[in-house]
């Protein structure tokens, strides 16, 4: 079983879903004229109550579980898996998704909001699932994505996060996996039987909090590491079009590779284009599409252009600095490179891949409850609730190779039905965007679903 998601994942995740993702990034941020420009409004935005507007949650909550769902261990293993493979180059190219994936996050937000539902007791309901079915009339496409959306929220967004919490935990302080997977269902059911406002409560706490703190010492350590910072950019700008290496451990790393897996972890990463996020948008309160999606957008802002590039950075200076690190692998690579920092270094990573994992289970917990509900009614919540839980103590225990490429393999299937509603209501976008945005409406109320 293990052979067959092997073969199927690296057949999904191959050069023709790269280049389609990447394209769409490239289509949209031509098409919608450069939303990435509007950056510091997206910010503002973020932070800013939409007093009067419909919604479950702010748009600040919506933002903040979006990103506890985004940001985990692929901002910081998934970087430096990148650069074992690929070289130094990979994080320019990382950060160059990013950049662009901006464009496909406002398009997703804008559509979230554009073809959301009001159930009868009153909550938002939107999504990829929904853009399909009432935007193209796609029922069949949508119900797939929904499938998809639900299988995967235990894979990714599950039980691959609580068994990195617990071989953290093991590795770094020997407490027993069984231990900490028994705490961390506690912690999780405590937070999502709460359902969507509590998720997005803790979440809007939470994420600021381990944000700000990886970033301050991802930012101490450059600092220790200040005589390599300036080689390290320019390694990673030279390497990521010559095949430049850092050293003995990156020789014959090319061009091809540093794009490929650059591209490949940044898509990864910042979950631009794979449809999650615009199911929490959906429930923000706004008052016209354009507002979520430029908040929206500033999600893979901070996720890929700030923390991704930071992790880059850190990891190919420590190389530079510190030339007996182990290029073996990405998390080889992390815990050596973190490792000779004095003092911060060891704890910092540890605190941040538990933080960032635990937020990814609360915010794959929404995506899965909403993808559910869309299939089989509200009736089916605290079972889903449940076995959730039940998922993250399994998690902890297990061996689950198997289960990443399952994981893998049903993000893909999630990412090609979203990547068709988007390029095919491109035109919805353009309109929206012109309306609210091109001639200045952006406060300007639009009609209730």
């Amino acid at each position: 079983m293990n052979d067959f998601f092997s073969e199927l994942s690296n057949l999904l995740w191959g050069w023709p879903m790269i280049i389609l993702l990447l394209g769409t990034h490239l289509y949209l941020t031509v098409r919608l004229r450069f939303p990435q420009r509007k950056i510091f409004t997206a910010i503002r935005l973020s932070v800013k109550r939409d007093k009067g507007a419909t919604g479950d949650v702010s748009q600040f909550g919506a933002l903040a579980t979006a990103l506890a769902a985004t940001i985990g261990t692929g901002n910081i293993i998934g970087v430096a898996t990148a650069i074992a493979l690929g070289g130094p180059g990979a994080v320019l190219w990382c950060w160059l998704t990013g950049v662009f994936g901006m464009a496909t996050k406002y398009a997703e937000g804008l559509l979230a909001i554009k073809y959301r539902v009001k159930t009868p007791d009153g909550r938002m309901m939107g999504g990829p699932m929904y853009a399909l079915e009432k935007g193209l009339g796609w029922k069949w496409l949508a119900v797939l994505f929904a499938a998809f959306t639900a299988l995967a929220s235990f894979g990714i967004g599950n039980t691959v996060q609580a068994n990195a919490i617990a071989t953290i935990a093991n590795e770094t302080y020997s407490i027993s996996p069984f231990i900490t997977g028994a705490l961390v269902c506690v912690l999780t059911g405590a937070v999502v039987l709460g359902g969507v406002k509590s998720i997005a409560r803790v979440c809007g706490m939470l994420v600021p909090f381990m944000a700000f703190f990886y970033v301050a010492g991802c930012i101490y350590i450059l600092v220790v590491n200040s005589a390599y910072v300036w080689p390290a950019i320019q390694l990673i700008c030279t390497s990521a079009f010559t095949p430049e290496a850092a050293g003995g451990g990156f020789v014959g790393s090319t061009v091809m590779m540093a794009a490929r897996f650059g591209i490949a972890r940044g898509l990864f990463s910042n979950e631009s284009g794979l449809g999650s996020a615009p199911i929490v948008a959906a429930a923000a309160q706004t008052r016209n599409p354009v507002r979520q999606a430029l908040v929206s957008s500033s999600g893979t802002f901070w996720d890929t252009v700030v923390i991704c590039a930071l992790t880059g950075l850190v990891v190919v200076s420590s190389i530079i600095a510190y030339p007996d690190i182990s290029y073996d692998n990405g998390a080889t690579l992390t815990k050596m490179a973190f490792s000779k920092i004095p003092l911060v270094g060891e704890p910092l990573l540890s605190f941040g891949l538990l933080t960032f994992a635990f937020s990814t289970i609360l915010g794959w917990c929404y995506y899965g409850e909403r993808a559910v509900e869309y299939l089989k009614g509200r009736k089916w919540m605290l079972a889903y609730r449940v076995l959730y839980i039940v998922a993250v103590f399994v998690g902890s225990v297990v061996n689950l190779a198997v289960v990443w490429n399952f994981a893998d393999c049903m993000n893909a299937l999630m990412a090609i039905p979203n990547l068709l509603s988007l390029l095919f209501l491109s035109g919805v976008l353009v309109s929206e965007t012109r309306r609210y945005l091109w001639h200045g409406q952006l406060d300007e109320a639009a009609p209730e679903p």
